[in-house]
């Protein structure tokens, strides 16, 4: 069967709910060989830079923040060097930043440096401990529909580790968050020994996708869509793909297709069918969607790729639709995002936790930017000014931006505190000063 043959089929019986059979069964053609060339997107490629520092330098704030002496040995640190994701090694990472992490000689062994958290790198870890607290039932609903995605309503533990910073999970959900929820998840044994988070009951509420949702005001609400239904996946071309007539054509006939949900059962539909790729983009777009950053490593994905049913080479389908998702390159791995979540390099619909990770991030560069001019003293002014030094400073005071990094430049003014100020920095000491204290005030006031 033609595609235009297909697309009138169900544009025919638009107003007829066909049954489980015939709808998954109706379309077996095999799929379309379309070769769309990979393009950068270098405003993208900058996020991920950017925050694979922040998650790494995350992950080693909460290594040494739940250690029993609240410090631990560059030796033990180096140990998670692949974990991190670092292009360079951990001693020379945490050196880069002073402003998070103080070194010091170890209490036996003089030779051996330690790092503990500074300060700020504290008041910043009970700030988003307290965020995880606040916003527990949105971090409960986001694992519970990646369970509820599954074959099997559970995944392994070893899976889900990975995922807890992309999630938005505390760092030690296991021991934290799911002994408090046990009407949601239960951990169980696999017949091969190994340790699963298993779902406890269905929610109906809970399984509605990103893209069903955000049609719930065209819809009259999402509770109305039917299923075969067509929804659209928004799309973001790269320049000049958008007026080619045959990638047009060709997405025209894919958004055509019904959408089928990725928490509705998949078995019936032929592996072969376009319906089965819009299906499985379906679910990769609701995977990313439920990430705080909107993005995931590839390898992430693919550790769940048969309890997502997804096919074996699932990741060609990142560059065949290239106005969903961008495949990034960046920082010697491979990085997935949603490319509607992001406008102009920013977060279209930040959360809480992302919003707190905007400032830890702040402070990292603050560390980066001055570590070689004593930050140590420049902190200690803090006390010298006061609060009306700060005042002196003015809200929306403009100063000559000399720095490298382009997307701080651009976002440095637009952290919220409450009140609307602009973050401006120079190359001088006495700028520095001025904007460590803004810093530390912002930290303190949040």
């Amino acid at each position: 069967m033609g595609v235009r043959r297909l697309s009138s089929f169900f544009l025919s019986h638009k107003n007829i709910l066909p049954s489980p059979s015939n709808y998954y069964h109706a379309q077996t053609r095999f799929l379309v060989k379309v070769r769309l060339k990979w393009v950068k997107n270098r405003t993208l490629d900058h996020v991920i830079d950017i925050e694979t520092d922040l998650k790494a330098a995350s992950l080693l704030k909460d290594a040494i923040a739940r250690s029993s002496h609240s410090f631990l040995s560059s030796q033990s640190l180096s140990r998670s060097h692949s974990v991190l994701g670092l292009t360079v090694p951990v001693l020379r990472f945490l050196r880069r930043y002073p402003s998070l992490f103080l070194e010091f000689p170890h209490p036996t062994y003089q030779s051996l440096p330690c790092f503990r958290l500074t300060d700020t790198a504290l008041l910043l870890d009970r700030q988003e401990r307290s965020i995880h607290l606040a916003h527990q039932s949105d971090a409960v609903e986001r694992l519970s529909k990646l369970l509820m995605m599954s074959n099997s309503r559970s995944l392994p533990l070893q899976s889900l580790i990975p995922l807890r910073w992309d999630l938005g999970l505390p760092d030690d959900f296991i021991t934290t968050l799911i002994p408090s929820c046990l009407d949601h998840f239960h951990v169980v044994r696999r017949h091969d020994g190994v340790p699963c988070l298993s779902l406890t009951q269905w929610r109906d509420e809970f399984a509605v996708s990103a893209l069903q949702r955000a049609s719930e005001k065209e819809d009259g609400g999402y509770r109305n869509f039917k299923k075969g239904r067509t929804l659209a996946f928004p799309m973001s071309f790269p320049r000049g793909y958008g007026s080619q007539k045959k990638v047009v054509a060709w997405m025209d006939e894919f958004q055509k297709l019904p959408y089928v949900s990725p928490y509705e059962d998949s078995s019936q539909i032929d592996p072969n069918s376009h319906l089965m790729e819009k299906r499985v983009v379906g679910v990769l777009h609701e995977l990313l969607s439920l990430s705080i950053h909107k993005k995931m490593k590839r390898n992430y994905l693919r550790c769940l790729r048969e309890e997502l049913n997804l096919p074996h080479k699932f990741t060609r389908i990142f560059t065949r639709y290239p106005g969903i998702f961008y495949l990034s390159l960046k920082c010697k791995t491979t990085t997935v995002v949603l490319k509607e979540g992001y406008r102009r390099g920013k977060l279209v619909d930040p959360h809480p936790l992302a919003r707190t990770r905007e400032k830890f991030y702040y402070v990292m560069r603050t560390g980066f930017i001055y570590r070689g001019k004593g930050l140590t003293g420049l902190v200690g002014e803090k006390e010298d000014m006061g609060v009306d030094g700060f005042d002196q400073m003015g809200e929306n005071s403009q100063e000559d931006i000399e720095t490298d990094d382009e997307y701080y430049e651009e976002n440095a003014s637009n952290v919220e505190t409450g009140s609307e100020f602009d973050i401006c920095m120079t190359g001088s000491l006495s700028s520095g000063i001025k904007f460590i204290t803004k810093i530390i005030w912002l930290v303190n006031i949040s």
